[in-house]
């Protein structure tokens, strides 16, 4: 376990010096290993429904029966079809860790969409349902770790990859569902961090085809034309044919001028995910499982030691071929959370599946 805490901290430090940029001479902070680094320049902040604005000396101010400052506003209750606002920050910084807990309903979890906008552009680059943007699919809580999520049994959702911004961070949350639902939340970020303006900006997406087409890749990262770093996705699959074998389509990554073929290609759905011969339920660091029941598969792969970098335009697809008597086109429910980095101004993500769309034929317990 000591050895797995070390790996992830060192993973976080990595990202964290590549995204620094270090504009005048700001020494990189390695937050994890040099706890004992005072003048760094940074200011720690907090944001939840205590202290919304993260302002030095405003938290725990509203008043319970207990009085004043005794756990007066923790949490919300998020109304159906109501948005709130989780953060609205001014200047430079950096998100470095979110943490949320919820009703942990499958419905409800592919029901909340998180929204991020950074530096006043007009279009989010954030756009998720909450469970995927905290790394588990068909909205199936199943408590596990990896470098860049970690999920409690009852829903305690955490993400841990840094999200830079150069004069403006605002997110908020939009409950798409038709039950109010609890909202605990809790945003951490250094103020005063030196990026460049094109230091990458964090952006996900969120796709699904229920079901995909036969002899047609499913889109995990549509065209994107800026530089970037594509960082991981958090895959789901419902397999539509129980007793078949579905993964062995591979994952084929189109950068800077490819065409009709891509520069980075995988041998298998499984193998993207680092295991092999099927699939097991192995949540690892940077790769894995964390969901195989009753044909539903959530998986994940982390690109943080073994980086994939495009300088001007990159695209990514995985493909649906199953086993059946030798290899077959198949057609299967496949949804992704894709993770990557670019800078601003960068092209508005493509319109997600509405609540409908996102919550059919869900995870049910």
């Amino acid at each position: 376990m000591t050895e797995r805490i070390v790996l992830r901290k060192m993973s976080y430090i990595v990202l964290c010096v590549l995204l620094s940029g270090c504009v005048e001479m700001q020494r990189p902070v390695d937050i994890v290993t040099e706890p004992y680094l005072l003048d760094t320049g940074l200011l720690s902040r907090s944001i939840c429904f205590e202290n919304p604005t993260g302002a030095p000396g405003e938290g725990g101010k509203a008043a319970s029966k207990l009085g004043v400052g005794r756990k007066g506003k923790p949490a919300i209750t998020l109304k159906a079809g109501q948005t709130t606002q989780l953060c609205d920050i001014k200047g430079s910084g950096t998100i470095r860790h979110i943490w949320m807990t919820t009703s942990n309903n499958p419905h409800n979890l592919r029901s909340l969409v998180i929204r991020a906008w950074w530096d006043n552009q007009k279009h989010p680059s954030i756009e998720c349902p909450i469970g995927d943007f905290m790394g588990f699919a068909h909205g199936k809580v199943m408590a596990y770790d990896s470098a860049v999520h970690s999920l409690g049994q009852n829903a305690g959702m955490n993400i841990w990859l840094p999200m830079p911004f150069t004069n403006r961070a605002k997110i908020t949350l939009t409950n798409e569902g038709q039950k109010d639902v609890p909202l605990f939340y809790q945003i951490d970020y250094t103020a005063g961090d030196k990026h460049p303006d094109d230091v990458g900006r964090m952006h996900v997406l969120f796709r699904r085809e229920n079901p995909t087409t036969e002899k047609k890749d499913f889109v995990m990262l549509p065209q994107r034309k800026n530089k970037g770093r594509y960082m991981g996705a958090l895959i789901g699959v419902r397999n539509m044919h129980p007793g078949q074998w579905w993964g062995e389509g591979e994952i084929k990554i189109y950068m800077d001028g490819d065409t009709d073929f891509p520069t980075i290609c995988g041998t298998g759905s499984e193998d993207y995910v680092c295991l092999s011969y099927g699939m097991q339920q192995t949540p690892y660091l940077y790769n894995g499982c964390n969901l195989d029941q009753k044909n539903f598969i959530s998986m994940y792969r982390w690109h943080l030691p073994d980086p994939i970098w495009w300088q001007k335009e990159c695209r990514i697809t995985i493909q649906q071929i199953a086993w059946k008597n030798g290899l077959a086109e198949t057609a299967d429910d496949w949804s992704s959370a894709t993770f990557w980095y670019e800078p601003i101004p960068s092209e508005p993500l493509p319109k997600i599946p509405d609540v409908k769309a996102r919550t059919a034929n869900i995870w049910k317990d």
